[in-house]
């Protein structure tokens, strides 16, 4: 059986459980990192989230090396840079099965943090498409997945009160008031209608309420497991497994 709903929930209370050990480890040994840093700095943080999703393929019968969760098994070819590491990439008899993103923005800070988010969210894509047209991953068509984690923080919440300052060009009115909960959800839509990404998941959770809010119905966790089933399903009828 697939993973459901449910299994994200106690995913996500894992991943906030992890981050807060880490937290609490680097404040132990002194650390002078200051915010979240400290606890994204520890890694493995996604570990929970990462297994999540690989239990999809296991459950296809992929066997357990052709899964790459750590170290070089997620390092793909890119085109303008040499390699780039996924966070989870699953590789069968010369196949890019799919490769994984997951990221997460946290509070305090939001505002330059989520420029960069998506700026790496992009450039992800745009480097492994073009390493597909090089001929670098194979035969069959790259698949990819990007999983995001807003926290729900007051500060992802308020509505953006700045006003455009564009003055030669006008901004696009569809970013204007809205928070970076909303930003996001337009972000996770975007990626997935240009087809820089094949599934996109997005949501909103805290280390006091682990339980997950989906932001967009077009990019939630229902929409996500069945664009990965889709793919199973595909390589299934050209005999992989």
């Amino acid at each position: 059986m697939s993973p459901t709903k449910h299994d994200l929930e106690r995913a996500l209370a894992l991943y906030w459980e992890t981050k807060d050990k880490q937290r609490e480890e680097a404040e132990r040994r002194g650390s002078t990192a200051e915010g979240t840093s400290v606890a994204v700095r520890g890694g493995g943080h996604f570990a929970p989230l990462v297994n999540l999703v690989a239990q999809f393929f296991i459950d296809a019968g992929y066997p357990p090396s052709s899964i790459g969760a750590q170290g070089a098994t997620v390092e793909l070819p890119g085109y303008y840079r040499p390699t780039k590491r996924w966070d989870l990439v699953i590789a069968h008899r010369g196949v890019l099965v799919a490769a994984f993103e997951m990221k997460a923005l946290g509070g305090p800070s939001f505002g330059n943090n989520y420029n960069n988010r998506v700026e790496e969210a992009l450039g992800s894509a745009v480097d492994l498409s073009r390493a597909r047209v090089a001929r670098l991953l194979g035969n069959e068509q790259p698949w990819l997945g990007y999983f995001f984690i807003m926290e729900d923080h007051v500060k992802s919440r308020a509505q953006s009160t700045r006003a455009p300052r564009g003055k030669m060009f006008k901004e696009d009115p569809g970013w204007v008031g809205r928070s970076y909960q909303e930003r996001f959800a337009q972000t996770g839509e975007r990626l997935l209608e240009e087809k820089l990404y094949d599934a996109v998941c997005y949501v909103v959770s805290s280390p006091a309420s682990p339980e997950p809010t989906e932001p967009s119905l077009l990019i939630d966790w229902k929409h996500f497991s069945a664009a990965i089933q889709g793919r199973i399903s595909y390589l299934r009828q050209l005999g992989y497994p």
